[in-house]
């Protein structure tokens, strides 16, 4: 019995891991048109709990529905973050190499607002799941952005984790296939995760 229960728990978790590399590949093949790129990672992002609970089937489906309605309302708004990412990158890089003492100002202005926009995306990532079909991009930013302010250590953790990741695929672009869209969805999961409350059990007398 005990066997069988650890063969099933390892089916089980390798059936998560297949789930989310197959959503991996969809997110990849969708988000190569730059227009879809963060459409794809916000539909990603709300089927994400689905495919690590294993609670409800035919997740491309469900991919595919959401990333509609990801597409719907936030396109736009994806295209800007898109070029102002770009232009913060390129920023970073221009000043990284540049001399004088305005690179040093430079820097202490890019790379803390670096952060925070990462924070801020990251929130944003993290209450999707549970956001409305009718959530606006202005809705989604005050709800990130409490997000952010109720919850500042997780979200520094993961713009850490986030840019950790960011500097190794800078040196093993492989990486970016593998996780792209997952690294991002599951670290804002994994901050929206809420702890559980202690009860009178869990207090030992």
């Amino acid at each position: 019995m005990e066997k069988a229960g650890r063969t099933n728990t390892v089916l089980s978790k390798l059936s998560v891991v297949g789930d989310l590399l197959m959503l991996q590949l969809v997110f990849l093949v969708i988000s190569l048109a730059i227009v879809t790129l963060f459409p794809a990672a916000f539909a990603l992002q709300r089927v994400l709990p689905d495919a690590i609970s294993q609670d409800k089937p035919k997740l491309v489906r469900r991919y595919f529905r959401e990333f509609r309605w990801a597409m719907k309302h936030f396109w736009l708004s994806g295209f800007a973050l898109y070029v102002g990412g770009l232009m913060l990158a390129f920023g970073i890089s221009f000043w990284a190499y540049a001399a004088g003492p305005a690179r040093i100002f430079a820097l202490a202005v890019l790379i803390p607002l670096t952060g925070m926009i990462l924070g801020l995306y990251l929130s944003g990532l993290a209450i999707l799941p549970e956001a409305p079909e009718t959530a606006t991009m202005k809705s989604l930013f005050r709800s990130a952005n409490l997000f952010l302010l109720r919850r500042p250590l997780p979200v520094a953790g993961g713009v850490v984790v986030l840019l950790t990741w960011f500097a190794l695929a800078s040196q093993v672009p492989t990486l970016l296939v593998v996780g792209s869209g997952l690294v991002p969805a599951l670290t804002a999961y994994a901050m929206s995760r809420t702890r559980r409350e202690k009860t009178s059990e869990d207090v030992s007398i």
